[in-house]
Parts: C-alpha cells; sequence; structure tokens
C-alpha cells in the first residue's frame, strides 16, 4: 500500500463520485470525461491495494476501506483549501461554510440564520445547495458540506446506518398543517377535523412508490384526487392560491405563504410531526461552522417548537 502516488486530482475526483453516488454524475460536476474518472479511481485502488468502491447496478457504494479514505482525503483537502484561503490573506476569523438544505427549509429557516451570522460575524461566508435527504448526506460524507439540515417524518427511521455514524441533533418538532385556498369553506377556521378533509382535490409531490405523497395528509381513509403534482413548496402554495386543491405544509412554513392562503391545524386521528435535523460528520468543528451551527439552531426556536 503506497499512497505517495496519489495526487490531489484523485482524491478530488473520489470525494466527487463518494458523493454524487455514480461516475457519471461524477464526471458531469467536475467536467470529466467518465472514462478519466475512471482513470483516477482505478489509480487510487492501485495505491491503496484494496477496492474502495463497490459497483452496483444503481451506482457506487464506498467499502469500509473507501470510507477510510475519504475520510483522510477530507482532512487533506480541507487543509489544502483552508491553506490557499489563508495565502489568499483571509483573516484568521473568516472562512466558508457549505450548508446542504432540505427544499422548504431555504423559505425562513436558512435566510434567518444567514442574515443573523452576516450581521454577528460578517467576515463568515455561507454557500448552500439544496438536496433531498439521502443527497446531503452523501454530500456530508464526502466532505462536500459541512452541516446538513434534513427533514424527518413519523416512524422517525435511522438517516444514517453506516459508520461512522453522523452526528444528529434535533432542532424542532413542527406539527403539519395544511394550506387552503383563502376562499375555500375550510379557511373559515382555525382547525379542522379529518373527516372534513375527505372529498378534497390536492396538490402533492410526484411519487413512484406506495408511500403517502407528499401534500397529501397522512392516513387519510380513502383514495386521493391528485389534481395537481410539483416538487417545488411554492409552487403548490401558489396552486393552492389559485383554488387548484390543498396541501400540507408545515407550521414553520406560514411566515412564507403567498397571498390567498390560509393555514389551518387538523384534529382528529394521530398528530403529524416533522423533525427539523442537523447534521455533521462526528469530528470537531472549525469556529465558522460552530457559528453557523449556533446561527441555525437559533432561528429554528423562533420558526418551530422547541424539543
Amino acid at each position: 500500500m503506497d499512497f505517495t502516488n496519489a495526487s490531489l486530482t484523485a482524491l478530488r475526483v473520489f470525494r466527487e463520485v463518494a458523493e454524487r453516488g455514480t461516475l457519471t454524475s461524477a464526471a458531469a460536476a467536475l467536467d470529466y470525461t467518465q472514462s478519466a474518472v475512471s482513470r483516477q479511481i482505478s489509480t487510487l485502488e492501485r495505491a491503496a491495494g484494496v477496492p474502495l468502491l463497490e459497483r452496483r447496478h444503481d451506482g457506487v457504494r464506498l467499502t469500509a476501506a473507501g470510507h477510510i479514505v475519504l475520510r483522510r482525503a477530507t482532512t487533506v483537502l480541507d487543509q489544502i483549501d483552508a491553506t490557499a484561503r489563508e495565502l489568499a490573506g483571509l483573516p484568521v476569523e473568516a472562512g466558508t461554510v457549505r450548508v446542504g438544505w432540505f427544499p422548504s427549509a431555504g423559505a425562513v429557516l436558512l435566510p434567518r440564520a444567514i442574515a443573523a451570522l452576516r450581521r454577528s460575524h460578517p467576515a463568515i461566508t455561507v454557500t448552500s445547495r439544496e438536496g433531498s435527504t439521502p443527497a446531503l448526506v452523501r454530500a456530508l460524507r464526502a466532505g462536500r458540506v459541512d452541516l446538513a439540515l434534513l427533514a424527518s417524518a413519523p416512524p422517525f427511521r435511522p438517516l444514517d446506518t453506516e459508520s461512522p455514524p453522523l452526528e444528529l441533533r434535533t432542532l424542532t418538532e413542527r406539527s403539519l398543517c395544511l394550506a387552503v385556498p383563502a376562499t375555500h369553506p375550510l379557511a373559515r377556521h382555525d382547525a379542522v377535523e379529518v373527516a372534513d378533509l375527505r372529498g378534497q382535490r390536492w396538490i402533492a409531490s410526484p411519487s413512484s412508490g406506495d408511500e403517502n405523497l407528499m401534500g397529501v395528509w397522512p392516513g387519510l381513509d380513502e383514495r386521493p384526487e391528485i389534481a395537481h403534482t410539483a416538487r417545488d413548496w411554492l409552487a403548490k402554495l401558489h396552486l393552492v392560491a389559485a383554488g387548484c386543491g390543498l396541501t400540507t405544509v408545515s407550521a414553520s412554513l406560514a411566515a412564507a405563504v403567498p397571498p390567498g392562503v390560509r393555514i389551518v391545524a387538523v384534529r382528529g386521528g394521530p398528530q403529524e410531526q416533522r423533525r427539523l435535523i442537523l447534521a455533521r460528520l462526528p469530528h470537531p468543528l472549525t469556529e465558522p461552522v460552530a457559528r453557523l451551527a449556533d446561527a441555525l439552531r437559533a432561528a429554528a426556536l423562533d420558526v418551530g417548537t422547541p424539543v
């Protein structure tokens, strides 16, 4: 095993593949050909003396050795990048923090946290990226983000089962509510019964399985009529404002709904909750990352119910 000939390029390519989950998507992100990515990975595996990736029909997965190399590669690359920033004249207390977030976190929570951090620590720069929970977990492990805001719904299954485990902290647990057109009969009430939701038209996220559709009230005892499908939560709410149907939202989004939408609670049956989780790798935080984590926790207390 000899890593003396392992290049920084190979390490960066390996980190990108670990995050993206496929050689093809890593090649596209790096603007490389897929064969070039394959060559870099092969070079790294020869240096390691063991396979670092398990090739599967749906992409790649890190082997045990791959996890070790990824952790070490991330440390090396972060140090190289930090050195470059210092040589560029950035003050020691400055730095860039990379955060990933699930779609609706960008409506209220993340902007509040970034604005607060800018006021208290203007030398810290925040960059962010939206993604699904699996994509954000991969990005954390690959060292492409420092923190990730994740959402979890009942039955609250483990978000990460690989080793080493991520450090997960629940910031808030928020009730699921209903968004209805302001002209809808249900809008006349602060809370409605589950029985009132039968026969309604729904605006939901696209689904490829049998799980509950996001946007439809969970546990509804009938086959829902899906009038519109949309991935973007803001598009859903504007469809609600146009009178096209109902959709579900977290209570924390109440401050961001457009005109023409009323948020109401739902009574009866189990009360659906959504957890907001801050995830990171289990290693000491740099000062900028710790400051952003504090700002996110403070913002979460403002927009949700602390647990």
